[in-house]
């Protein structure tokens, strides 16, 4: 039986594997390659080590491509993203963010990272990932346009972040917007306000702590995790209005400020959320800590899913009302206010909207106004008089 033939710098290293042996920038490199090491696949590494050898003469070599899993692939790479893989770049941004964001966002930035975007993206390096890849995970992900802009939004960051310190020359989402089309459903937050007819028949079948909480989200447009956060001293009879200034979501162990500016802001009580307020003193004024309580549990809520679970849809259900999610008593107070004719500006503050941008552009149709008489206020205010 014949000898295996010998080819210099290629040798078995295991039943699997073989070794093959050259230097670069005067540094000896052993490199694995996973195959049997029968004469065929010998010769094959033999004529591979040729191959680089005549790349490292020729100055082309590159070692991260050629052997992207190697140790010493780091150490020679021409980029550091030629080596770092998208995954490892994204755990390593969520550690640098988790003290700097609220609690709920960093929930909310860890599932899209661990659930869609590593097991999309994560074995792919950096300088591996193309705006093709982008485009046809997209193809194959089943949701609004707001949720894919959402799943993108971490990848964004990160690849910015990356050409920021040096691990890649472009961000290959610059730029690049999702195209509405592509969003296979339609957002379920469309606006869809309780009528004065159906706001009754939900008060009429609650009653107690329960009764006040959806009484007050009426009439003062708080966002639930607003409302499950007030304390009794953020409340100013005199005054007439809650500071709003804290927020608690499920995936916080305490309340959190707001995420803007905008949101820190006090809201008038009018005489519905007045009310409202009056008949809860019963309830919990008396410990002096949160405004709300789960009847259940006699603690304060912990978010927006235990109240639909066992509050809200019970409600509706007997009400004999269509079911829209609890955010709609928001909408609903926005377009009571707008359609009474109240100031855009002010809508606009109590929502806690950064702009009186967004309020006339979410709730527009409430704005309109076509009637006959339009435009003679004005006239009466100001034509000038006869001469």
């Amino acid at each position: 039986m014949n000898k295996p033939k010998k080819y210099p710098g290629v040798r078995p290293k295991s039943q699997s594997s073989i070794e093959i042996d050259f230097y670069y920038r005067g540094v000896r490199c052993r490199e694995i390659i996973k195959l049997k090491p029968n004469p065929k696949n010998l010769s094959y590494a033999a004529k591979r080590k040729a191959k680089i050898e005549v790349e490292i003469a020729h100055g082309t070599f590159d070692y991260a491509k050629e052997f992207p899993n190697s140790r010493r692939a780091k150490l020679f790479a021409k980029k550091s993203g030629d080596v770092i893989t998208v995954g490892e770049y994204l755990t390593q941004w969520l550690d640098s963010i988790k003290e700097s964001v609220k609690a709920s966002t960093f929930h909310d930035y860890t599932k899209i990272v661990n659930n869609r975007l590593i097991p999309a993206f994560g074995d792919k390096t950096l300088a591996e990932l193309e705006i093709r890849h982008v485009k046809d995970w997209l193809k194959t992900c089943n949701g609004t346009l707001k949720t894919l802009n959402n799943l993108i939004s971490p990848l964004r960051t990160v690849l910015k972040d990356a050409v920021y310190d040096g691990h890649i020359d472009k961000n290959i989402l610059y730029g690049w917007r999702i195209n509405p089309r592509d969003a296979k459903k339609k957002s379920s937050h469309q606006v869809d306000p309780f009528t004065p007819e159906e706001q009754q028949r939900i008060l009429n079948v609650l009653e107690g702590q329960s009764r006040n909480l959806v009484q007050f989200a009426f009439w003062t447009g708080l966002r639930t995790s607003e409302l499950v956060a007030l304390n009794w001293d953020d409340v100013d009879f005199e005054a007439g209005y809650v500071h709003v200034n804290k927020a608690l979501t499920q995936a916080a162990d305490a309340p959190e400020a707001p995420k803007t500016a905008a949101g820190d802001r006090k809201v008038k009580l009018l005489e519905p959320a007045l009310q409202a307020l009056k008949a809860q003193q019963c309830y919990t004024r008396l410990k002096n800590r949160e405004v709300f309580q789960n009847p259940r549990t006699n603690e304060r809520w912990k978010g927006d899913q235990a109240i639909r679970r066992t509050l809200w849809i019970p409600a509706l259900k007997k009400a004999g009302v269509k079911y829209r999610n609890p955010y709609q008593t928001r909408h609903t107070y926005a377009s009571m206010m707008l359609s009474a004719g109240e100031n855009i500006m002010w809508v606009s503050q109590q929502m806690g909207h950064k702009d009186s941008i967004i309020t006339a552009k979410t709730y527009a149709r409430f704005l309109e106004r076509d009637d006959d008489d339009a435009g003679s206020a004005a006239i009466r205010l100001f034509k000038a008089p006869k001469g």
